[in-house]
């Protein structure tokens, strides 16, 4: 009797797992379209390398209840997994997020949503590049959605010098999903997210303190804290932990698809807040975004 239940119960969370994971990546997706928004709101109130470096910091002081002593307990893990961690830390926290505060200077929301909904695709190459069969369903979910991201592109706004920084962080974010799966098995989740993200903010700092000597600081103001707390907070701690796992249990070309919501996410929030255009062709584009994630995250 005793034996029966644990493995009952290890059966069913199994069989659970994918579930659970493409709901992480769910609330991954349409918590960072968010960050996409506030980015393109503080464009002209708050420098991009200052938007990034507040951002982490905000993030760092949340996670630190829960991830400063675990990470500190599995130290000695962390120093073993010190390539992992830093490149982990470069590519998620420093460059990313960077990078799409950058193309927020002159990129619509819309179009930023646009542009990040093609990384799923490099995740799907690495992973096959890894050994995994993707199987004809989910790349056809892929191929679909990737193709509504390009329709949505080739018909709405057009292409601008400044969606190349977009591309850049699309490629990078890939990447970075593609390094999680390199993961040691062992390392908490709290702990992963509060050293990259200290490890990451450390890498800011000099181009933060640049930064600051060129422009000065910003006017902290209510339109400009709250925004920063909503990164700090919401994008970074919250996202970030729900996407780690969502990566951890259906690996990235799954939860990759799930990723192609944010154009639409993007692009309703943008409209909401922002007061950006929505027409028929990005309406009908969306409805293919949506049936290849529907497609390629089919459990």
């Amino acid at each position: 009797m005793h034996r029966t239940a644990p493995t009952t119960e290890t059966s069913s969370a199994t069989r659970d797992a994918p579930l659970r994971g493409l709901a992480f990546a769910a609330l991954a997706t349409v918590v960072w379209s968010g960050s996409f928004v506030t980015s393109r709101a503080l464009h002209d109130s708050v420098p991009p390398v200052q938007q990034a470096f507040w951002r982490w910091l905000v993030a760092l002081v949340a996670v630190a209840p829960f991830g400063a002593r675990q990470a500190w307990r599995q130290r000695q893990l962390i120093r073993r997994h010190l390539g992992f961690v830093l490149l982990a830390s470069l590519l998620g926290v420093s460059v990313y997020n960077t990078l799409v505060n950058q193309a927020g200077l002159t990129v619509p929301a819309a179009s930023m949503g646009m542009i990040m909904a093609a990384s799923p695709v490099l995740m799907a190459v690495f992973e096959r590049l890894g050994g995994v069969r993707l199987g004809a369903r989910r790349v056809a979910g892929l191929v679909t959605a990737c193709g509504g991201v390009l329709l949505l592109m080739g018909g709405g706004a057009g292409f601008s010098p400044g969606d190349l920084w977009m591309i850049a962080a699309a490629c990078c974010f890939g990447s970075y999903s593609a390094v999680l799966r390199r993961r040691p098995a062992e390392l908490g989740g709290a702990a992963l997210l509060f050293t990259t993200f200290l490890l990451g903010d450390v890498m800011l700092l000099p181009a933060f303190v640049a930064d600051l000597a060129v422009h000065g600081g910003f006017q902290p103001t209510a339109g400009t804290v709250l925004p920063l707390l909503y990164v700090g907070i919401a994008s970074s701690a919250v996202a970030f932990f729900a996407w780690n796992r969502a990566i951890a249990l259906v690996g990235p070309s799954r939860a990759g698809a799930v990723y192609h919501l944010q154009p639409v996410c993007v692009a309703l929030l943008s409209r909401a807040v922002l007061g950006e255009t929505l027409g028929p062709a990005r309406l009908l584009c969306m409805s293919l975004i949506l049936g290849g994630v529907v497609l390629g995250a089919a459990v």
